[in-house]
């Protein structure tokens, strides 16, 4: 539908209705209030503040709702809503709706404006402030853990003969090189934000081209690995990767820096119960074949990953 004229919020207009978006009850999934940098990029678009809902038909997982949250982080920008089940993106921002529409477009998810109407003065909410002393804390503690298990993994992963193990200490690293920039990000604007993310996309590239690489040779030589080690420390990495997800759940909805961090973590989880799973089927068929898939799954989920950061501009 045409976008409507904002009010520029300098009279004390009863017009401007305040948008009320057709999501149902219940389903919004996430709210992220974003940084302060957005919030003052607001207040140079002529104090112009609007209420626009996007219908997105490719978003519908936090992977493409993290790629979003990177694309608008320097936008002018204080509040956005998900819906993933609904496809649903509803943003209060400064400026025009046609300009956050132009920020969607390029990640290919299909985004399609729906609704935008101007906010009342004053009813745009001010971002909110995250606690950088403890997001600092917290990432110390998640770079330490997965840069440990990096080193017991590759190191395992080589002993046992372990394509999967050495793809999962590969993830490892990128998870340390995720969280080190995170922290190097924590208490900066967004644009040090997007660009951390950025950094973290280039480590975990070339991370998966260097698992890919190891397990391609694994498959040349025919290495059988030895299931009790895959197994083992698998289950080691498993719970380290949970004490991950503990400790950073709480801040899943922070800055996109901390949502990157969260994301990656859940997805190790998953990486790690593949592993498990793959050390069994090698015990009991006796091949390496599980071990080759889950290497190789493991770097393409790394490498997926890696490009959809790295198609950000």
């Amino acid at each position: 539908m045409p976008i409507k004229p904002a009010c520029s919020g300098s009279c004390d207009c009863s017009n401007a209705k305040s948008l009320k978006p057709r999501v149902e009850p219940g389903r919004v999934v996430a709210e992220d209030q974003v940084s302060a940098h957005g919030a003052a990029a607001s207040s140079e678009v002529n104090g112009l503040w609007r209420r626009s809902v996007f219908r997105i038909p490719g978003m519908d997982c936090p992977a493409e709702e993290q790629m979003i949250r990177l694309r608008l982080a320097d936008a002018p920008v204080t509040t956005l809503r998900f819906d993933l089940p609904g496809r649903t993106l509803i943003v209060d921002h400064g400026g025009e709706a046609a300009a956050i529409l132009s920020r969607l477009l390029p990640l290919g998810y299909g985004a399609v404006l729906a609704e935008s109407e101007a906010l009342q003065q004053g009813e745009a909410p001010a971002a909110a402030g995250a606690n950088d002393a403890d997001e600092a804390r917290v990432l110390g503690f998640l770079l330490a853990i997965n840069a440990v298990m990096f080193v017991v993994e590759l190191g395992a992963g080589l002993w046992a003969r372990s394509a999967g193990l050495v793809a999962d200490a590969m993830d490892m690293f990128a998870d340390a090189a995720v969280y080190g920039v995170a922290l190097y990000a924590v208490g900066r604007t967004a644009r040090h934000k997007l660009w951390a993310a950025r950094l973290a996309g280039v480590l975990q590239l070339l991370l998966a081209l260097a698992a890919l690489g190891e397990t391609a040779r694994r498959m040349l030589t025919g290495a059988t690995p030895e299931p009790l080690g895959m197994v083992s420390i698998a289950v080691l990495a498993l719970a380290a990767n949970v004490a991950c997800l503990w400790l950073i759940s709480r801040y899943r909805d922070g800055g996109v820096h901390m949502k990157a961090s969260y994301i990656f973590s859940a997805n190790d989880v998953i990486a790690n119960l593949g592993v498990i799973a793959a050390g069994v089927l090698v015990g009991w068929i006796g091949s390496p074949w599980p071990d080759w898939i889950i290497g190789v799954a493991i770097a393409a989920v790394v490498l997926a990953g890696a490009l959809r950061i790295l198609r950000l501009r």
